[in-house]
């Protein structure tokens, strides 16, 4: 199989069942920007290098797993409405998600301020994902007529939180520091 195909080249892609669609269609916005997320992830492990910590290999499988199920999510926004989707996503995976978030959430400092994307270069690439996966939950938004699970959302939605919690838990894991939020209106 040739890498390119020359199909694209007047501006134009498939969905799932071979529809074709400008590529600048809601659908592609949203599974391209699925996309972008999951490589933003795949910068934070990447960026993990050797580094060692105690929980490392399943953080890492979280993230693996993350990543698969956000293929996936992809291929459910490539498919048109009135076609059948091959996985499709299931209340069970949101829910995986949100226990994780509670056990990393519990070794965390509550958070006093809103904090920036800081420390551990792996935790600031999955701040950015976090923005991206935000990106796509506002253009599935706007495909919510033509989305068939809605469970979609939810799961975008949730994700952001997770990748948010990832983040701060690689820089505890780690050691770095978390920067606060601080701006001293009175010398701008």
């Amino acid at each position: 199989m040739r890498i390119y195909t020359r199909s694209g080249d007047k501006g134009l892609t498939s969905l799932v069942y071979g529809q074709r669609v400008p590529k600048n269609h809601m659908r592609v916005e949203a599974y391209g920007t699925c996309d972008e997320a999951n490589s933003a992830i795949g910068l934070a492990v990447s960026a993990l290098g050797n580094e060692e910590w105690e929980g490392r290999q399943d953080f890492l499988d979280q993230l693996h797993r993350v990543q698969t199920i956000l293929f996936h999510v992809g291929a459910e926004l490539s498919t048109p409405k009135d076609k059948e989707v091959y996985w499709k996503l299931k209340q069970s995976h949101i829910v995986e998600m949100e226990k994780q978030i509670d056990i990393w959430d519990e070794e965390l400092d509550p958070l006093n301020n809103f904090i920036l994307p800081s420390g551990h270069i792996a935790s600031s690439a999955l701040h950015s994902a976090r923005t991206i996966v935000r990106r796509a939950e506002r253009l599935v938004v706007g495909l919510d007529e033509e989305i068939e699970n809605k469970l979609v959302l939810s799961y975008l939605n949730r994700l952001s939180d997770f990748l948010f919690v990832a983040a701060r838990y690689i820089n505890k894991k780690l050691g770095e520091q978390e920067l606060g939020l601080h701006v001293d209106l009175t010398s701008m």
